[in-house]
């Protein structure tokens, strides 16, 4: 129910007005649902600068463990608002603004889950692949079209052969052909397919478990996770020891090892 949660970051400072965009904490769990119904949640500029207002306030909560990024509606995000771009009215800050947004949320310690219904093309698809876990419905719509409107598809370049190859990447991104869920799971590029009348059941449920999951150890193995392709394997492994230590000195490392040592599941508390 959505009395208990808070409309704004638990930080103690002012409530986050957004326009495009609601952002919910619910305990462990922000909740962050791009909100542009009537346009199926494209972009627009003033919707990058929440998202990448929402993507901060994330980075820096001590408090949340998880977030489930989600869009209102029929369609999860049709990336960029192709009406102010065709109008002239998208600045170059737009696409500043939108990865840094996306980098944001990859290097957060927070486990990133987007649930996908509709359509998930341009930037929404960019959106997905700065996540941890893709939730899609089966019949969901997924893409980069942006080459075949003469442009480029943002960092979903950098991001998108490393879930499914380079050749597929090749394929979509050049092509803007567009996959199914069922497609997008077979190939790498969503972790979960539902049906879509199962949709906000077991998008809440997966949703839960990985809040349950998201230990100190899983959230800094997101961390090396997300930084293997960028640094030479010394570097990477000297990584790996210091976040190492932060994990087994964890209080949810004491928790897993109690709960491994009197036969049941560990239960993490808040941070």
């Amino acid at each position: 129910t959505t009395d208990r949660y808070s409309e704004h970051p638990p930080t103690g400072g002012k409530p986050m007005e957004l326009q495009t965009t609601r952002y919910q904490t619910d305990g462990d769990l922000v909740r962050l649902t791009l909100d542009r119904p009537d346009v199926l949640n494209a972009v627009n500029y003033q919707g990058t600068l929440e998202l990448h207002q929402a993507a901060q306030a994330i980075h820096n909560d001590p408090h949340a463990r998880a977030v489930l990024i989600r869009g209102n509606g029929r369609a999860f995000c049709t990336g960029i608002d192709l009406k102010e771009l065709a109008a002239e009215e998208t600045p170059h800050d737009y696409f500043v603004q939108w990865d840094q947004a996306l980098r944001l949320l990859e290097t957060s310690d927070k486990i990133i889950i987007c649930a996908i219904q509709g359509y998930a093309l341009g930037g929404g698809l960019q959106l997905p692949l700065a996540c941890d876990i893709r939730i899609a419905t089966e019949d969901a719509v997924l893409g980069l079209p942006a080459a075949k409107e003469g442009f480029i598809p943002g960092l979903g370049t950098y991001r998108l052969p490393r879930y499914i190859g380079l050749g597929r990447a090749k394929r979509m991104a050049i092509s803007g052909e567009n996959v199914d869920g069922i497609e997008a799971l077979r190939i790498g590029l969503v972790d979960y397919a539902v049906r879509p009348q199962d949709f906000d059941r077991e998008v809440e449920k997966l949703t839960q478990r990985y809040l349950a999951l998201s230990s100190e150890g899983a959230r800094q193995t997101k961390l090396m996770l997300s930084a293997y392709q960028d640094l030479p394997h010394g570097q990477f492994f000297e990584e790996y020891l210091h976040r190492q230590s932060i994990a087994i000195a964890s209080p949810d490392h004491d928790e897993a090892m109690a709960a491994f040592r009197e036969k049941r599941d560990p239960v993490y508390n808040s941070r």
